[in-house]
């Protein structure tokens, strides 16, 4: 892959291609779920010459991948656990992510951590980074960002002016790093096709396919026409996170992993809501708080509680978004309000609990487990260390291979849009005048697409009146929405909205003003007549109305039932599901 050229769309007759080659041939193995940790098999499997096919049963990244607190770190708090050998492995990834794999995508921030206590605190948390920074310093790769260093409180306020005087003492910056997460995961899954991966979104699967008590495939759902048919595979991997335990429920059996969900919610505000220059980590009775700077915005998070209700759409209730609320003010000199809040987004977290004795350990925080032949289960870990949970997911699927598998390369396989950047990125004022765009608009392009800026230009030069930006949400161009159609698996309006931008969170309006332009540019590419554009409006406007009713909510179960009020978007070609 040279400068965005040559890489694999997602579109809707290539999603088409790799449902009826995924049905026509046996392959070496099916990965079942589309988010980080899916696609990231995808990728090294494809990238080790197996015959891999991937099946999400909604959008790419739809669940826990797109709801993270969008960073790539090391778990700073985990050197308070002593899991050094975690924090190493972490680092390592985010030093390949940052300068190999994706640099496009993962950038360094910036995070001050206010001190409340004289004396003890400021050589306890200073000895804590200083082991970060060394750690990050000898995981394998220069890590190309700064060192932390201690401020004083006149210091700090410089760089944080809204911090509350009174709030703390004194301050330690330091640095990790932020991802698009919902979109990391397209590109990684539009670089597994690249080097021959079958993807599809929207195909579900309803069953496996045995021979005795050997797994040989899956019986699959495509969610678009209601049609069924079978996967037949040599191996079958099931990464569905919080999913885990209903797909195990298909196979039979008590199964070896068990996962429970944990749910964080975040809230997004206007960056000029918080006058700082640096993102901020603070404690809580619990864990941490972040407040990451995104943008034009800021995205505050997270809370950690058991969540047992539905796990396709979890619900912020009042009781979490006021959580936040309280504990950001608590050091912040012009205190937020629920009027401040543009958006609000609830992800679960895949926690591992009781894992049996037979259960492969691979990491502190993640396992994977073959329960029974044919079949690899994996769950837990981070999104930081995706590419290792990945390797070792391939590594017990090539144990049931009858042939010679070769080593992952992953950390060798740099994602669409990559290569290229830095000199494109250089060369930006350059490209600016020679598109007609303004040299700001250029930037945010080559951040979200690399080098693949070339394909969302070429959509403009074919049609100008694209280079103009939606209406309601300037930040995106109206061409980006085609975009994420024609080569980014876009099938529905809210994936567009929801994932492929984060216009959704990012706008007071949740996007409700920009969903009949947004609809009718999908129009086109997704073959859509005009009662269905009318149906995709309706559906994402539904779903921002419960989303808002749940979260005036006191309980989770309140407010579970309120979001529960909008089902998804199901085609008319397809029956509602009971």
């Amino acid at each position: 892959m040279t400068a965005g050229r040559g890489v694999a769309r997602l579109g809707p007759a290539e999603r088409a291609a790799a449902l009826e080659e995924m049905a026509a041939e046996e392959l070496d193995v099916v990965v079942v779920g589309g988010g980080v940790v899916g696609a990231g098999i995808a990728l090294d499997a494809a990238t080790r010459g197996l015959a891999v096919g991937l099946v999400e049963a909604r959008d790419f990244a739809s669940g826990t991948s797109s709801r993270s607190s969008k960073l790539v770190h090391g778990g700073l708090r985990y050197l308070e656990q002593l899991n050094f050998e975690l924090v190493r492995e972490a680092l390592r990834e985010r030093a390949l992510l940052l300068q190999r794999i994706a640099p496009h995508l993962v950038r360094p921030v910036p995070f001050l951590f206010p001190m409340t206590h004289y004396l003890w605190e400021r050589p306890y948390v200073g000895a804590g980074v200083a082991l970060y920074d060394v750690l990050g310093y000898t995981a394998g790769l220069t890590r190309g960002m700064p060192g932390h260093r201690h401020l004083s409180r006149a210091r700090a306020l410089r760089l944080a002016p809204a911090l509350k005087r009174r709030a703390f003492t004194g301050a330690v910056q330091y640095w990790d790093a932020q991802v698009d997460d919902a979109r990391y995961v397209m590109t990684m899954l539009r670089t597994a096709a690249t080097y021959g991966a079958m993807v599809a979104p929207r195909a579900r699967v309803v069953g496996f396919l045995r021979e005795g008590d050997r797994v040989t495939g899956v019986r699959v759902r495509d969610m678009e026409s209601g049609e069924k048919f079978d996967v037949h595979a040599r191996q079958v991997v099931n990464a569905t996170g919080v999913w885990t335990d209903d797909i195990q429920e298909l196979v039979g059996g008590r199964g070896q992993i068990h996962v429970r969900a944990s749910k964080g919610i975040h809230l997004v505000v206007p960056r000029d809501r918080i006058h700082s220059y640096t993102g901020i980590i603070l404690r809580t009775e619990k864990s941490v708080l972040f407040v990451i700077p995104w943008g034009r915005h800021w995205i505050i998070g997270t809370t950690d509680t058991a969540w047992n209700l539905d796990k396709i759409h979890p619900a912020a209730s009042r009781s979490d978004i006021d959580y936040l609320l309280d504990h950001v003010n608590a050091v912040l000199s012009v205190p937020l309000t629920r009027d401040d809040v543009e958006g609000v987004y609830a992800g679960l977290r895949p926690l591992l609990y009781g894992e049996s004795e037979e259960t492969s350990k691979l990491s502190r925080e993640h396992v994977v487990a073959k329960p029974v032949p044919g079949l690899v289960m994996i769950a837990g870990g981070k999104y930081t260390t995706y590419r290792v949970m990945a390797e070792d997911a391939v590594d017990a699927v090539a144990h049931g291979l009858d042939q010679r598998v070769p080593r992952s390369c992953t950390d060798r396989i740099a994602l669409a849009g990559a290569e290229g950047y830095q000199a494109l990125w250089n060369s930006r004022h350059r490209l600016a005048q020679s598109s007609g765009l303004h040299v700001a608009r250029i930037e945010h392009l080559l951040q979200r697409y690399g080098s693949l800026i070339h394909e969302v230009l070429d959509l403009v030069a074919r049609d100008p009146s694209l280079a103009r930006p939606l209406t309601g949400a300037d930040d995106y161009l109206r061409a980006e929405v085609v975009y994420a159609a024609t080569h980014e698996g876009a099938r529905h309006l809210n994936d567009v909205l929801s994932r492929r931008t984060h216009i959704s969170i990012e706008t007071f309006h949740r996007g409700l003003a920009v969903a009949q332009e947004a609809a009718e540019l999908l129009a086109g590419p997704l073959g859509w007549d005009d009662d269905q554009v009318k149906r995709e409006v309706e559906y994402f406007t539904k779903r921002v109305e419960a989303e808002r009713r749940s979260q005036e909510q006191d309980t989770d179960q309140e407010a579970d039932a309120m979001r529960l009020g909008a089902p998804d978007i199901v085609p008319l070609s397809t029956p509602e599901r009971p």
